[in-house]
Formats: structure tokens, sequence, C-alpha cells
């Protein structure tokens, strides 16, 4: 897919330029090139097939992160209770005051008035002041209270808040202070005592959660005994649960503390701050009126000065009001927030954050003017003490920002007041986003996380900034999995949730692409988004026909499905909102297993085809002369069909797959699907081994198909849907990716396994019941699709049997068919079959369903005396099939899409080790074109012997570097020719009764992957091998489906040219065009068939006009032309740009033999070089009806090559010698005998193969040795 930060012309031009840099690094010296050597930029210019991440990485999705960020456990505080012991008017005898001295208590002169009045007003302004913060909390006020009434206060509102916070506030200015026993004071009735609370019965009365606010001096000794007190509750409650006859198990359980918080204004042995221009409640100032104390506080600083005609009188006049960002005290207050929301995100721990900032919308006001309260009183050497603990946040680089905001604000206080200019908005969080934006742009791969991230949240507030605060969040997000859960633990869900209600369009791309990150990686959103109708949102964006034009417009639409697709998966409510299709497997049962049953009967009387019973090449043994009847004829059919499609739209897709008698599945094989369980698990006990499928079952099964002897099903036509989808899943099964056989097989045997089970208890119905036909396939007409609120009402079985035929179990009251069904006439319990069950009284499997079935229901509840092994197979498919290709392909919209590639990263690893293979290429290529200039008169010299573990077939040089395969039977051996050293040797995974026929090296200037083709057409691509390291198998499929099976594997290869006619056996022959990515595939077949592995399907069939086998396939990517050797002596050239009756343009018919090897030169003339059994060469310009040139070999040739190079050209003969050739026809070199003073006679001649640069010759023969000759010694 595109990346979704570029628009085409920059990605134009980054190609162009990477192209460029590309060409000065291979003149650059530091990569090793000289001036002299030429620039090679062939390879850079080839295409990589099956080199996406679908091939490279394994087929799972990612894994699911810890959901940190949503609060399980959010709270409100809904009671607060302020505690004021003031007693004004007297001073408490423990503290001496100064004079002049901080006097304000909630901003109040509490000597201005009367002591009562004062007191009165200073609780009224401290609610108000909270009530900024939490307006729906239940305030109680006890004003210089004595015990009784803090008790009595504290329980009333532990009572009304149930589990919910409380707040207590106590202001101790007028009593003396905290005692070390864990004790504040108050008073008596008559206010002539100071009486002791104890923190202990506080905590009693309070209960938990709690939050506790101590303005007063030397209270960090109620933070201490508060902890030391909770422990105690935590020692007696584990006591009473140890031993229920202690007394304390006896007694009321003490609540738990550990839900409360404490704030306390100063250490325990610190007196508070009596400035006289402070107010005596400096830390409830703070927590209550930050902007306020802030602003005052500011101007009380040395470097208010610079700010003229700023004091404090003027402060108080700052226009505005603070929860209007437009205004000056407003922005401010929103860059308060702004700012000490990110000193607490960047020092506070991720858990800790969530909890004090995120959990409770008064505490985390409460903490945030706590880190302006450490600030400021510090400065005045008191130190402010929280529970839990906070890290020192007041030397924090954000608070320069702060004063800068505030300094640019105060600056214009003057003019705005007296000359009523307007309010210039403060630059910082333009400011801020710019340093975000530096962060994504200029940062490193491992680096700390942007400290700006909070304030990116705060700016999605303001429509100035929204646009490119979302942009910019959009690129965060983009970087990773880890980013996302950053975002989210800082608290952007609940804002980017709010803005689908926006109607903006240009917002719509942003935020696709920003919910497509979300729930990518945290998919327990889609509940969110059905709650606030987020879903309509994206709906809207695929119906917009005016969504803003880009090149990303498919990529956002693309985005918008998935988020869709992830709101309905495993989601029940989000199921509803769209029309989801039954499982046609367990809706139609029974009719499966009637197929199923027809397939296993026509099996157990199909001959294999062997040589001994062919008559002729191609030709197959008949099934049967006349179908027998099937055990099983009555087809039970179900009531109303929920899947949203016909029998008519089903067969019509399945037809795409293009099953017919000439082949199969003209699609790949889906090679990428992921299993832990293989077919061999898949069915139960021993016992019941019967309906258990093999391969070589399900590979005669899938060969019965192509047959019309299952015209002889009743109920279930050769055309119908069922049939259909059976054959596909016996191709499936007989697929050679292992993984997807795997999962068909678990299809088929499941539906055998009922299949079985149905033929024992039913057996053999009379011939009255034979004659009854049931519907072959769903209709369009009569078909009951239930509304929406019906999908999920399950009826009662309807007894009512259909007209003309006896009531059968389980059947629908009114079969699938033209007719429109009739509502039961009653209701009532289900008639009892019309015959006993044989099996132990178990019915069949379609007996057991309801009449009508919830569309996810896994189906009936089975009696316990069905036995164990109905139970292993219930639910089996809904269970056990199981892919990882949903989870993997989500796992693309968590992943980087902006980042550059990898590949185009000059910088990176891959691009450099990429740019040493290209050099090494280039060098290669070079050099040997310069040996062969001088010319190859000899090539007899052995650099390389050694016996191979199995009998060699094929050979196959790599082009580059000093690797060779050799592929006996079913294995691939690996070595290293330069060293003498076996690389690797593994099993190609093809049936026992195929062989390998030929092998490709794809992608083999750059990361190979080696392809095998055996004999029964599969194709399969491995990666990683003679690398010390497990091959992979990237992909499988079937190449041919259509081989014809009669002579497949049965004479080695030495004997197979003996006599060609008779005995066919051409196996697999390939091509591979690296530049156009195509494959090239024929054999036994008569077409040829091209695959496209850039789109991975199949390009293009090409009949070859011949009743006999292709042995060779040639082409040339340039011409478009297909050079075709066959069986029957002829030489066929296609051109493949034209139509299929037409694109045969030349056919030569000289020679009178098999023919070995048809070689299309790419390169010089582009004559046609071919070689028959009878050893005579010929050659033959495409452009004329004739040879040019004969030369003739020896005959009884078993392997040929020709050299794509040099003029050369080597023959193998039965006779155990080999002979090398140049154009001439001259004999340049004869080998009979290794090397060596013993050198032994070389075996027969089973393959060769040519180096496709050097002039290297690759010989396998029938003694297991595998030798390489070469023009010099030591060449390289």
């Amino acid at each position: 897919m595109q990346r979704i930060s570029n628009s085409s012309s920059i990605e134009t031009g980054r190609s162009e330029s990477l192209m460029k840099m590309d060409a000065e690094l291979f003149h650059s010296p530091v990569v090793g090139l000289t001036e002299e050597e030429e620039v090679d930029m062939t390879d850079w210019n080839l295409p990589l097939a099956f080199m996406k991440k679908r091939h490279t990485e394994k087929i799972e999705g990612s894994k699911a992160l810890a959901q940190s960020w949503r609060m399980k456990d959010r709270m409100k505080t809904v009671s607060v209770a302020l505690v004021l012991c003031l007693n004004v008017g007297v001073d408490p005898p423990d503290i001496v005051k100064t004079s002049p001295c901080a006097r304000l208590e909630c901003w109040i002169d509490p000597l201005s008035m009367s002591p009562q009045k004062a007191l009165e007003t200073i609780g009224t302004n401290l609610q108000k002041q909270y009530e900024n913060w939490q307006p729906r909390a239940r305030y109680k006020q006890s004003l210089d209270p004595t015990v009784d009434e803090v008790k009595k206060l504290c329980t009333s509102l532990r009572r009304n808040a149930k589990e919910e916070r409380v707040l207590f506030h106590y202001n101790g200015h007028g009593v003396p202070r905290p005692t070390v026993n864990g004790e504040i004071w108050v008073f008596n009735k008559n206010y002539t005592q100071y009486i002791p609370l104890s923190i202990y019965d506080l905590q009693t009365w309070m209960g938990s959660p709690s939050i506790f606010v101590y303005d007063c001096s030397n209270a960090g000794i109620i933070v201490k005994s508060f902890k030391q007190f909770a422990l105690q509750r935590e020692q007696e409650l584990e006591v009473a649960a140890i031993n229920p006859n202690h007394p304390l198990a006896q007694m009321p359980l003490p609540p738990s503390m550990k839900n409360c918080i404490q704030l306390a204004s100063c250490e325990a042995s610190e007196l508070l701050p009596m400035n006289p221009d402070l107010p005596a409640d400096l830390f409830t100032s703070c927590l209550t009126t930050p902007i306020k104390i802030a602003l005052r506080w500011f101007c009380m600083q040395k470097s208010a000065k610079l700010v003229p005609g700023v004091n404090l009188d003027l402060i108080e006049k700052i226009p505005g009001r603070l929860n209007d960002r437009r205004t000056p005290l407003g922005e401010l207050n929103w860059i308060f927030t702004a700012i000490t929301d990110t000193i607490a995100w960047n020092v506070l721990p991720r858990d800790l954050f969530q909890k004090l900032f995120r959990q409770d919308l008064l505490v985390a006001s409460l903490f945030r003017n706590f880190l302006l309260a450490e600030r400021i009183m510090r400065s005045y050497n008191c130190t402010p003490v929280s529970s839990p603990r906070l890290p020192p946040t007041y030397m924090h680089a954000m608070w320069q920002a702060w004063d800068l905001a505030v300094d640019i604000c105060l600056s214009q206080l003057p003019t705005i007041i007296e000359e009523g200019t307007a309010f210039r908005h403060s630059p910082f969080f333009a400011e801020q986003l710019t340093a975000f934006q530096v962060w994504l742009t200029l940062g490193i791969e491992n680096r700390n996380p942007p400290e700006q991230l909070p304030i990116v949240l705060q700016v999605l507030l303001s429509q100035v900034h929204r646009l490119r605060a979302l942009d910019l969040l959009g690129r965060f997000l983009d970087l990773g999995p880890w980013a996302v859960s950053l975002a989210l633990s800082v608290g952007i869900f609940p804002y980017v949730l709010k803005l689908l209600q926006s109607s903006a369009r240009e917002l719509r791309p942003l935020l696709v692409f920003i919910w497509a990150k979300i729930l990518a990686v945290d998919s327990s959103c889609q509940a969110d988004l059905v709650k606030d109708n987020g879903h309509k949102y994206f709906l809207s964006v695929l119906a917009d026909p005016y969504m803003p034009v880009s090149v990303l417009l498919a990529e956002h639409r693309t985005m918008a499905v998935f988020i869709l697709a992830v709101i309905v998966n495993n989601y029940n409510t989000g199921q509803e909102l769209v029309v989801a299709l039954s499982h046609l497997v367990v809706q139609y049962e029974t009719n499966f297993c009637t197929v199923a049953l027809q397939f296993i009967e026509e099996e157990k009387n199909y001959a294999v085809p062997s040589p001994a019973n062919s008559t002729e090449t191609g030709n197959v043994t008949p099934v049967r002369e006349s179908p027998t009847i099937p055990r099983l004829r009555s087809v039970n059919s179900y009531t109303n069909l929920r899947a949203a499609t016909t029998a008519r739209t089903l067969n019509k897709s399945l037809q795409n797959l293009n099953l017919n008698e000439e082949g199969g599945p003209a699609t790949f094989s889906p090679g990428n699907l992921s299993t832990s369980s293989s077919a061999s698990s898949t069915l139960g006990s021993p016992e019941n081994d019967d309906y258990l499928l093999s391969f070589e079952t399900i590979d005669k099964m899938r060969r019965v198909s192509s047959y019309s002897s299952l015209n002889s099903l009743i109920g279930v036509s050769f055309n119908s849907v069922y049939t259909q989808i059976w054959r596909v899943l016996l191709h499936l099964a007989a697929d050679p990716f292992p993984d997807v056989s795997d999962l068909a097989m678990k299809v088929l045997n499941n539906i055998a396994y009922k299949a079985t089970i149905n033929a024992r208890t039913q057996r053999i119905l009379d011939s009255g019941s034979l004659t009854q036909s049931a519907p072959s396939s769903p209709t369009s007409k009569g078909t009951l699709i239930h509304q929406a609120g019906m999908l999920h009402c399950r009826s009662k079985r309807s007894s009512s049997p259909s007209s003309g035929s006896p009531p059968m179990p389980g059947a629908s009251s009114s079969s699938l068919t033209n007719e429109v069904p009739k509502p039961p006439i009653r209701e009532g319990p289900p008639t009892r079959p019309p015959y006993t069950p044989t099996l132990g009284g178990q019915a069949p499997h379609s007996q057991q369903f309801p009449r009508t079935r919830k569309m996810f229901d896994k189906g009936p509840d089975q009696a316990a005396e069905d036995g164990d092994e109905t139970a292993i197979h219930r639910n089996f498919i809904s269970v056990s099939l199981q892919t990882g290709v949903c989870d993997w392909s989500a796992k693309y919209f968590a992943q980087p899409v902006m980042k550059i590639p990898e590949e185009h990263d000059l910088e990176s690893q891959s691009r450099k080790e990429r740019e040493w293979r290209f050099l090494r290429n280039a060098r290669v290529r070079r050099q040997s074109q310069r040996v062969i200039q001088r010319g190859v008169t000899r090539l007899d010299d052995q650099i390389f012997i050694n016996r191979n573990p199995g009998v060699p077939s094929v050979v196959k040089f790599h082009p580059f570097n000093s690797c060779i395969a050799v592929a006996d039977k079913d294995s691939i051996c690996f070595w290293d020719w330069e060293k003498g050293e076996r690389l690797d040797y593994f099993y190609n995974g093809n049936p026992r009764y195929t062989r390998i026929t030929a092998m490709e090296y794809l992608n083999g200037h750059d990361c190979s992957l080696l392809l095998t083709a055996t004999d029964d057409g599969a194709l399969r691509i491995w990666k990683n091998f003679a690398d010390q390291r497990n091959p992979e198998m990237v992909t499988a499929w079937q190449g041919l489906s259509d081989m014809l099976p009669s002579t497949r594997g049965l004479a080695r290869r030495v004997s197979i040219y003996l006599d060609r006619s008779k005995q066919g056996g051409a196996g697999m022959a390939v091509d591979w065009e690296q530049e156009t990515g195509l494959l090239m595939t024929s054999g036994d077949v008569r077409v040829i068939r091209i695959w496209d592995t850039e789109r991975e399907m199949k390009a293009q069939d090409i009949p070859t006009g011949a009743d006999s086998c292709v042995t060779s396939l040639s082409c040339d990517p340039q011409r478009s032309l297909i050079a075709a050797g066959l069986g029957d002596g002829s030489v066929r050239v296609f051109d493949r740009r034209m139509g299929p009756n037409e694109c045969r343009v030349m056919t030569y018919r000289e020679h009178t033999g098999w023919v070995v090897k048809a070689h299309l030169q790419k390169e010089g003339e582009g004559h046609i070089i071919s070689v028959s059994v009878n050893g005579d060469v010929r050659f033959f310009d495409p452009r004329l009806p004739e040879t040019i040139n004969v030369l003739q070999t020896v005959k009884g040739l078993t392997a040929l090559d020709i050299h794509p190079q040099a003029n050369l050209f080597a023959c193998g003969s039965m006779n155990q010698f080999i002979a090398v050739y140049n154009s001439n026809g001259d004999v340049i070199s004869n080998i009979k005998y290794y090397d060596g003073f013993m050198g032994q006679r070389i075996g027969a001649i089973s393959c060769l193969a040519f180096h496709p640069y050097w002039p290297h010759l690759a010989v396998g023969s029938n003694d297991y040795y595998m030798s390489i000759y070469s023009a010099e010694k030591r060449l390289r």
C-alpha cells in the first residue's frame, strides 16, 4: 500500500532520488568499484517474487498489549467534609506568629468582620472554591467543631457515599499542632478547651476510599500516623482472617485504608509560611485557586519587574472566566492544566499517573494543583507531602514555559484594561506542537516518549489547532503499538471519541486513520464506538462522495472498512449492525453428509490407473460402467435460510474457482494460513477409523469428482452447491501446502464421520422412500429470511408433515423449493422418528437440531449416552478451524505505514546487504564473461565430486554463489562446490508416488528462493536453505491440477528415455522469468499454464494443440515468446501476447523422437536449439519454418543442457559418458571416468546442468555421485 504521508509526486521524486543515489553508490570507491568498472543497474530494476510480508512473516496477529489505560475502578468524589478549626481572634498557644503575619483565609481577612461572621464567610468561600472543581458533590461544613460533630459528619457522608470517595478537608490554623501520637485538635462545646481527635478514629468514621487534605503546621505528622494506623488495621484484618475465634474476629472488621489519599501542607517538622503578602492558607489556595495564587507569586518574584506596570492590584482585574478559553484568564487556566498534566505524565510512573490523574476528576485537579503548591511553598522552605508520595517536580523545565505564558499575558494587561486593546492569544500551544513535530521528524528509533503528548490532547479542544494536532497525533500513532498504548494511557480516547460527532469533512481522513490505529491495537474500544453511535461516522465516510480528494482516498476507505470490521468482530451488539451469513456446512449438514457418503462409496469402487492397464498416454480407466445405488438416499433440509445468498449466486461464485473436468482451482491456494494442529489428530477413537480419510483416499475421491457417476445421487445433484463445495474441499485437502490441507482434512473428516454414523443408523430405506426427492440446494424463492429481531429466536419444532411424503425427523415443515413456506398448524413436542436407531439409541446428527436455530448457535445439546465419539466431534469446525490470517492482516494497521521502507533507507542494514549482493553479481558476470570471451576449448577438469544422499534427478546451479541444489525423488541436497561441503538436506514434502522433475531459483540475484516442481503438478517454494537454518516453505500450490497420473513416477530417469512413446512420464517442466515475475508450467497436460507471481494467480492458459506431453520449456521476456519441446518430437513456438487460438506462431516437426531439450536464446541471434532423444541437434530461426542447421550427437540421450552464455551444449547418455560440444558440433570434451589414480567409470547419466555464467557443468549419475567439471582448475 502507498505510504500515508506522501503524495504521488513526492513519492516519484523520492524514487528518482533513490535511483540517482544508487548510481552514485556504484561509482563510489567506498563500495569497492573502480572507475573502469561498469555500472550495472540490472539487479536493482528486477522485481522480487514472494518477498512480501505475507511470505516473509509468521502469520499471526500482534501480541495483545496490557490494557493499562482503561480505568476499571473509575471513581467520583461525591461528598466533601470541610472542617475548619480557626477560632478567629485567638492564636494557638504553641505557635508564635510574626507581626505582621499572614492573615487571609480563603482570600478573606478574618479580622475585618466579627469572628462568627468571618468563620461562616470563610467556610462559604472554601465551599465555592471546591465547587469550581466538583460542582455536583455534596458539601458539608463543620466550623470549629467538637469531636462528636466531626464523627456525625464523617459517618453521615460515608453512609451516603457508599463505595464512592469522600474528601475530608482540615484547616487547623486556630488549634495546636498535631501530636506525635497521631492526634489533631478540635474544640469542646464551650470553646474553652482543645480536644484531641485520634486519626485512628477518623479513619474508622471516614472509611475507604477517601482523600484527606491537611492544612496546618507539622502536617507531615498526620501522614505518618495515618500510615501507622492503616498498617495496624491490615494486621488486625489478617489476624481475624486466620483465627476466627480471636476476639478481633468477633468485632466489626475495620475498613481497609489502601485506597486513601493524603495531601499535607508541610513536613512533620515544618511550620507554615507567615509572609504577610501570602494568604495564611497558602496550601489551600494552591489547591483550590491555583491561577490566582500563581499570578500573585509570579508578581512577587524579581523576574516580574521586567513587566512594567504590573502589580498585585492589577492581577485582580484580569478579564475573563476560568472556563472560557477565549479569555485571558481562561487561556491561562488551559495552559496551566496542560503544563501540570505534562509534568505529571513525564515524571510519574504510568500506573500512578492513571490512578491520580485519570481516575477521579476532583483528585486529578487537586494533584495538578498540588504540583503548583510544591513549587510555591518550596520557595518558602516548606515541603508539601502526599501519600502516595510523588517525585519532586518543582524544577521541571515545563515550569519555564508556564512563566513565559504568564509573562506574555501580564504584559498585555495595562493596554487591555486601560486602552481596551484586543487580547493576543498565547503562542504556547503552537510552539508545543512544533516541538512535538520536531520530535517526530528528527527523533531516533529508540528514544524517550515525547513530553508534549499530553499537550496534544489539550490542543484537540481548540478548533484553531485541531487539524494540525490530529495530523501530528496520527503520525505519532503510526510509530507502532507502543505509541498507541502511550496515547491511550495519557487519556486521548475520550477526546477522539467526542470528535466523531464533528461534521467537519477535513477531519475525516485524520480521524479514520487515528481510529484504525487505535482499534488495531485495542479492539475493546468497539463497545465504546457502538455505544456512542461511532460506527455511523465511518459508514458516512464510506458513503461520502465529497471526501477530500487525494491519492490516499482508497487507503482511508480501506481503513474505514477495517474499523467497521473490528466493530462487528466477536461483538454481538456489533454483529447486529450488519447482515451476517449463516454457516452453510452447519445449516445444510445432512446434504453434505449425503455427498460425502456418495464420494466414499465411489472411492471404494475406484481402481487406481496404472501403466499396465493404460492403453495409451493420458487414458484413465473409467470409474464404473453403471453407478451403484448409494447407501443413503434421504436428504433432510432445514427451514429458515439465514444466509444472505442464493444457490444461483453461490454457484456463480464457485464457478470462478474453475472447477471443471479439466482442472482444479485456478487460483493460488492460500499459502500462508496458520494452524496449530494436523489432520492426523483430527478424529477420535481407533475403533471407528473407517471414516478417517487418508491422503490416498482424498486423491482418489478428488479424481472421482470429475465423473458423472455422481448423478446417481438422489436429492443432491452433480451440479448442486453441496457437491461443488465438497469438490473444492477435496482439492484443498490434497493441496501441497500442509496448513491448507490440514484445515480441509478437518472439515472432510468431520463430515465423513457424521455421514458414516448416519449411514450406520439409517441403513437403506424402503423403496417407497427412495422415490422421494429432496431439494438439492437453497433457492431464492421460498427462502425465509429472518428479520433482525428474529435472528436470536428459537422456535419449537413443527410436527406437521409435508404433503405427499412421510414425516422425516428433523426435516423442515416446508422444503426449500419454489413454494412459499406455510406456517405450521400447531406447535408441540417433536414427533418420534418412524424408525428405531440401531447404534445404541443414537439418532442421526440432523435429527438433533431444532427446526429453527440461532444464527451463531453451536448445535444441539446431546445426551450423555451418545458416547464419547459424538462429544469429541461436537462443534468441531467452529472450535478447531482457526487461522491467524485475519489477525495478521489486521496487524498491518497497527504497524508504521508512513515510515520509509527499510529497503529504501540508504543507511539500513538490509540496504547495505543488497548493495553487497549486487556488487557480487556484477563481479560474477564480468569475470565469467572474460573467461568465455577467451574461448572454452575443453571442459573436463573435475573441480567437485561427492556422493549424494539420493540418486540425482535434477541439478541446478545458483547463479551467483557457490551453491548447487541437487534433487532426488523427494528431497533436495545443497552443496558448496567450492569448499566441497554439504550445506543442507531436507525433504520436499511431495507424496511418495511423485518425484521432483524441475527446480528454479527465484530472486537468484537477491534473496534467493528455491522452486521445486513435482510430476503431480505441485509447486513448492522454499527459503532459508543452505545457510545452516531450518528450511521453510514459503508457499505451495497446484500449478497443474490436471496432470495425467498414468505414468507418474513409474520408472527411473535412465529407462524413461528408452521408449518415450510407450512410457510417457515427462513430469512437470517449468521456466522462470525474473524480469516479468511469470512462471511457465507444463508437462503431462495439453496446455502451457502461465502464473503471475506478483498477483499470485493464473495469468494465461496456452493450448499446445498436441496430443503428447510437453518435455521442455524456454521463454524470452523481450519477445514474449515461449518455445516448447514435446514428446511427439515437435517444437512449438507461442507468442503469449496473442489469443489462445492464434498464439501458436510456429511448429517444427523435424525431430523423430522425444525432445529432450528446447532452448530459446535470449541474446545473440535468438535462435531455438532443440535436441531429441535420437541425438539430433537442430537450430531454428523463429521467423523461418525450417531448420537452419543440424548437428548429430550420440543416440540414447538421457540428459542435455545448453549454456546460456557460451556456445556449448553437453549430452549425457545411459552408456555412461558425457560429451561436450561447441556450436559447430565439435566434441571438446568426452568424459567417461572420474578423476584420480583409481578413477572408476561414471554411472549412467541421470541429469546435468550448466552454470548460468561460468563454464561449469554439473553432472548427476545413477551411482549417486554428483560431479562438476570446469574449463580451468581453481578458476575462481
